[in-house]
Parts: structure tokens; C-alpha cells; sequence
């Protein structure tokens, strides 16, 4: 009983953490003060990330306080801070902040360098970032956040955007908040209404900036004192009237902000923020790809299906004399009866990618399971990376218990096992270990928020061995426990020789991965976007049936590919299997790198081009992770089938 008490405890404290997008809200009275947060500076040309205060901003009276951030938001670099900037609800105003010592030249240099290298300013209030409307050959395009500063064309002179015209947009909110005051005499509920004050609320549903530079007199702005009231003033259209960068220079901040009521309400309130340019396109694009893949693949597996039961059919048809005749003269799968379980080379490595194939492939699906269903909400920053993660982490048991069945039935003893459980839990985490270490140099010697800190290092380490490995020996010592696959066929001593081919069976395992690349190379194109444009992509919906669809084009171009290898009396069907479908990430590979060619023209430096590639290349393993092992699983299942299913004395 005491047990079942914990238990519920625990459970009751599980859901009052529990956040579900959409559920939660912050009312404000009149005249309640609203912070806003800064978030890290970022750049669509370096995707190198740094510290809202390491330009000269006003900093808060109270000092700098970093906001508690998740493992998502941490290994993306994002570093929330509180700032200077003090809003009342339903109070307009127009507000000083600072005015700053004398630039130096290290400060010019600074601001200079990233007013060019089109860094952003990324503010949050009431968890919604700062909104920006742009026109650009008469569209207008919504950007989030407002840029540190801007050079205009025709001109050395870089200006800093010193003056801040925000629009806070509230929807009036009034809750049922009813009292009980007492009961009658004949038992009816006398109830009366609360205080209306109390009922009453207004909740934030958009947050709007017009970024300006004012050239202020720093002689008479220096007498005053933060939040202090000033005019309002509009954005100068003339360049004599803003805030030049140059030494010697003291750059004053003000802002001003209006609130507008709004029709909007609070669940809808991100509708603004994912809204996805070309929409129509991403919508045709996906069904017209998915219309094509699904019409193909139902080809090929229609195809495949007549030739193997014609095959089957016919080869049971006849009496035992025929079969040993047929088997003499005929060639094809059927010849290979005695070596198709060879056991392959490197069997260890293949047991171990299968392994993690599972893993990664269990975390994806689910992942985006979650995602699809509206768990993954854009206002829970890092959270989908963390989901990812914890996944990983308690998924080691399927790795485990997947790596070491394949290895006993390869092997036919579960010798060695433990090591094989080792290997698999350090695989692709050591794989994604060195290369995130390798570019967190790089990001430390450009001093980024976007490097790991040591101590996040030392607790990823802890995650890594204290639950990754011993989950994944547990789901080792798990497969030594089920029971065994029995192959329906005996091998033998002598392996069988393989004809000679006129082409290499490389050459049609590498185009095989075109088939599953076309499900997928419209969705990338949204998927990099959202990563190195800054956009916020949130149809995991679409995701999820391009990841169906993709598993089973993948399931059928390796069972394709294995049975055309077993017809030419090619009985090593192992890796190729495995590769027919992971080679999709040889494509996703090369696409990454014309998308940085092509779509990414504006990233400079090679510290910036090294991070895109090494980022490309860690997604690119993982895909042929999952995908190879999709492909040789089922190829595993096809050939047992095919091979059980034949009577062979």
C-alpha cells in the first residue's frame, strides 16, 4: 500500500509539471509589468551565435539573469537572458533606456561586423518572439527578431538600430470565476459572481517591432534616467538623422510601445509565426511526390509478387525427381539454398548498425508520432531535441535486444555478447561524440553561445553511461534470453562460387537509394530551411506520412534488390540489403552540400561552412542508420520466408 502511495505521488507530481501546448496561459491586469527576454544573437550568413550582451546594449538595473534552460536549448546554442526593456499592460508609452560611454574601436569593429554579417536581435515576451514585417519588391515577408544594424547601398557607413517601436497585441479575457458565499435554508446554493477585476484579464497574442536609428544629442539624453518618458518618434528616412557607427560615438537606446486589442485568442496566437511562405507549393510538391512514390512502389511490389509466387508455384508443383532435375539445370535463388546463411563478413559491425539502426529509427518515428499530435509546440523552445534525446537514451534497450538476437542468430551462440552490447552504446553516440567535439572547438575559438559548455559535457558523458550503456546491456542480456531464429536451411562447408558479372553489384545497390531520395527531397528542402534560414517549420504532419511512405519504399527497393541478387546466384545479400535502402543517405548527403552551393550563397567563413557540413554529415549517418536497417530487416524476414517456404531434402 505504502508502495501504490509513492507511486500516486509521483504520478500527481509528473502532472503538474506536465506543460501541453495550449493549455496554459498568463493573464495581466491593467498596469501588471510584462518582461521581455533577449534571446542569442543569430546570422542566416555565419550560423555562428553570440550573446545578446556582447554588443554595448542597456543592461537591466538588477543585472543579468539568465533564464533556466532546457538540454535542447542549451546544445542549440540559445541563451535567454532578462533585459532592459519593461512593458505595462495597456499602457502606452515612449521610454529611455541608456546612453552608452564612447564607443572604442574594439566596439566599432564589433557592431560593424555584425550590422554586415546581418546578425538579428531575437526578442521574447510572454514566450512569443519579436515579429518583423519587411517589404521586398512589393511582398511583404515577416522575419522574427530586428537586425543589429544596417548599411545602406552606395555607402561605408554602417548605422545601429537604436530606437524600437513595439506593438503588443492583448485579447481581453474574462474567465466564469464564480464564489460560493453560503447555502439557503432549503438547501439551494446561494452563489454570486466574484469581482469582476478578478475575472477579468488580457492575454498577449502577438508581439510586433519597427526597428529605427535616431540620432539623439547625448549631452541633453544623458541627464535623464532609465525609463524615463521621452517623445515619440518616427523612423528617419534620412540618413543624416540616424545613429552612425564610428569611435568616439554614444549611441542613446529608446523605445516606445502601444497595445492594440486584438480578436485574436490565445491558442491561435502562433498561427502568425507558422506561416510558411510557398505553402501552395509545399502542399502540391508533397502530394504530387507522394502520388508518384506510392505509384512505383506499388509497380515494383506487384511486379515482385507475381515472379516469386510464379517461382514457388511451379517449384512445388513438381514431385522430388523433377525439383533435383530443375535444380541442375535451372539457375537462380534456388541454387544458393546451401550458402544464403553464410555467415557475412564483418558481422559484428553489421549487428552493431542494425542495432542502432533500431534506435534511431524508434526515436524518429515516435519523435514525430508526438509532433504530428501538437506535443512538440514552437513555443517549448529545445524541446523536441530533448524528446530526441530521451528517447535515444531509453531506446537502447531495443538496440540492445535487436544487435545481440541478430548476433545470435548469425553466430548460433551468444558468446561475446556483452562486448557487442558496448559496442552498440557507444557506436553512434561516439560517431556524433567526436564530431560535435571537433566543431565545438571551432565554436569556442570564435567564442559562441552556440558552443557546449564543459559542464553540459561532463552531462551528456553522465546520460551517455549511466543510462544509454546500461540500458543497452539490459536489452542485450534481453535478446540471449528470446528465443532463436532457426534458419530452414542447413549451410555449407564449401561456399558456393559466384558467377562473374559484366557490371559491379555496387553500381545498382547505390541507385537503389534514388527511389527513397524521392520521397524525401521536397521535405528537405522545408527541413534545411527551418534549420539554417531560421524558419519555423511545424507540419510534422506531412513528416510523419513522408516517414511511412519512406519506410516502405525503403522495405521494398532492399527486398527488391536482395531478390535480384539471389536470381543472378549471388548469395552475399547481407550488406547489400542493408545498403540498397541506406544508400538514400549518400543523396541527402550531396543535397546538403548543393543546398549550401546554391541555397546558402550568403554563409561566409569556413568556421560557418565547416559546421553546415559536419551537422550534414552527422543527419546523413543517422539516415543510413535507420534506413539501412529498415531495409536489411525486412530483407531478413523476405529471405526467410522465401527460403522456408521452398521443400528442399
Amino acid at each position: 500500500m505504502y508502495r501504490v502511495l509513492v507511486l500516486l505521488l509521483f504520478v500527481a507530481q509528473l502532472c503538474n509539471g506536465f506543460y501541453l501546448p495550449g493549455s496554459y496561459m498568463h493573464t495581466y491586469s491593467n498596469g501588471d509589468s510584462i518582461l521581455a527576454k533577449v534571446n542569442s544573437l543569430t546570422s542566416i550568413e555565419t550560423e555562428l551565435p553570440f550573446s545578446f550582451y556582447s554588443l554595448p546594449y542597456c543592461k537591466p538595473l538588477e543585472g543579468i539573469k539568465k533564464s533556466a534552460e532546457n538540454l535542447g536549448e542549451l546544445l542549440m546554442g540559445d541563451q535567454i537572458d532578462n533585459s532592459a526593456y519593461r512593458f505595462r499592460m495597456n499602457t502606452n508609452e515612449s521610454l529611455y533606456l541608456c546612453t552608452t560611454s564612447p564607443l572604442n574601436e574594439h566596439e566599432v569593429k564589433l557592431l560593424k561586423q555584425r550590422t554586415r554579417e546581418l546578425y538579428q536581435v531575437n526578442m521574447i515576451l510572454d514566450n512569443l518572439p519579436a515579429l518583423r514585417f519587411a517589404k521586398q519588391n512589393g511582398v511583404t515577408i515577416q522575419w522574427t527578431g530586428y537586425p543589429v544594424g544596417y548599411s545602406p547601398p552606395n555607402s561605408n557607413d554602417d548605422y545601429i538600430i537604436n530606437h524600437l517601436k513595439f506593438k503588443v497585441l492583448v485579447h481581453q479575457y474574462e474567465g466564469n470565476v464564480m464564489e460560493v458565499i453560503g447555502t439557503g435554508e432549503e438547501g439551494m446554493g446561494v452563489i454570486s459572481e466574484a469581482d469582476k477585476k478578478k475575472a477579468l484579464g488580457y492575454e498577449i497574442v502577438g508581439f510586433e517591432v519597427v526597428p529605427c536609428s535616431v540620432k539623439y544629442d547625448p549631452e541633453k539624453m544623458t541627464k535623464l534616467h532609465m525609463y524615463d518618458p521621452v517623445p515619440s518618434v518616427n523612423c528617419p528616412l534620412e540618413l543624416d538623422k540616424a545613429q552612425i557607427i564610428k569611435e568616439h560615438e554614444r549611441i542613446t537606446f529608446t523605445y516606445e510601445v502601444e497595445f492594440v486589442r486584438s480578436e485574436t485568442r490565445w491558442p491561435s496566437r502562433w498561427d502568425a509565426y507558422l506561416k510558411m511562405e510557398g505553402a501552395r507549393v509545399h502542399w502540391f510538391s508533397i502530394l504530387n511526390s507522394l502520388m508518384v512514390i506510392v505509384f512505383l512502389a506499388g509497380i515494383v511490389f506487384v511486379i515482385f509478387l507475381r515472379t516469386v509466387r510464379r517461382d514457388l508455384t511451379k517449384y512445388e508443383e513438381l514431385d522430388k525427381e523433377a525439383q533435383a532435375q530443375m535444380n541442375e539445370e535451372l539457375s537462380g535463388w534456388k541454387l544458393v539454398v546451401g550458402d544464403v546463411f553464410r555467415e557475412p563478413e564483418l558481422s559484428k559491425l553489421l549487428c552493431i548498425m542494425v542495432g542502432d539502426g533500431v534506435r534511431i529509427t524508434g526515436m524518429a518515428v515516435v519523435t514525430i508520432v508526438f509532433a504530428a499530435l501538437g506535443f512538440m509546440s514552437p513555443a517549448s523552445r529545445g524541446m523536441l531535441l530533448t524528446g530526441m534525446i530521451i528517447l535515444y537514451l531509453f531506446l537502447g534497450i531495443a538496440a540492445g535486444y535487436a544487435g545481440v538476437r541478430l548476433w545470435r542468430t548469425v553466430k548460433g551462440t551468444s558468446e561475446g555478447w556483452r562486448s557487442l552490447s558496448w559496442s552498440i552504446a557507444c557506436f553512434f553516440p561516439g560517431i556524433a561524440f567526436v564530431i560535435l567535439t571537433v566543431l565545438n572547438f571551432l565554436l569556442w575559438s570564435s567564442n559562441s553561445t552556440g558552443a557546449i559548455p564543459i559542464s553540459l559535457y561532463f552531462e551528456l558523458l553522465a546520460l551517455w553511461f549511466c543510462i544509454s550503456v546500461p540500458l543497452t546491456l539490459f536489452g542485450g542480456f534481453l535478446g540471449t534470453r528470446a528465443e532463436a531464429i532457426q534458419f530452414p536451411v542447413r549451410t555449407n562447408q564449401i561456399p558456393r562460387e559466384i558467377p562473374e558479372r559484366k557490371y559491379p553489384s555496387w553500381l545498382l545497390v547505390l541507385g537503389a537509394g534514388t527511389l527513397p531520395f524521392g520521397t524525401l527531397f521536397i521535405e528537405l528542402f522545408f527541413i534545411f530551411s527551418s534549420i539554417w534560414l531560421g524558419r519555423f517549420y511545424y507540419v510534422f504532419g506531412f513528416l510523419l506520412i513522408v516517414l511511412l511512405l519512406l519506410v516502405v519504399v525503403c522495405a521494398e527497393v532492399s527486398v527488391v534488390l536482395t531478390y535480384m541478387h539471389l536470381c543472378v546466384e549471388d548469395w552475399r545479400w547481407w550488406w547489400k540489403a542493408f545498403f540498397a535502402s541506406g544508400s538514400v543517405a549518400l543523396y541527402v548527403f550531396a543535397y546538403s552540400i548543393n543546398y549550401l552551393v546554391f541555397d546558402l550563397q550568403s554563409l561566409s567563413g569556413p568556421v560557418s561552412a565547416a559546421l553546415y557540413i559536419g551537422y550534414s554529415l552527422l543527419m546523413a549517418i543517422a539516415i543510413m542508420l535507420s534506413t539501412g536497417t529498415i531495409g536489411f530487416l525486412t530483407s531478413f524476414y523476405f529471405v526467410h520466408y522465401l527460403f522456408s517456404s521452398v521443400k528442399i531434402d
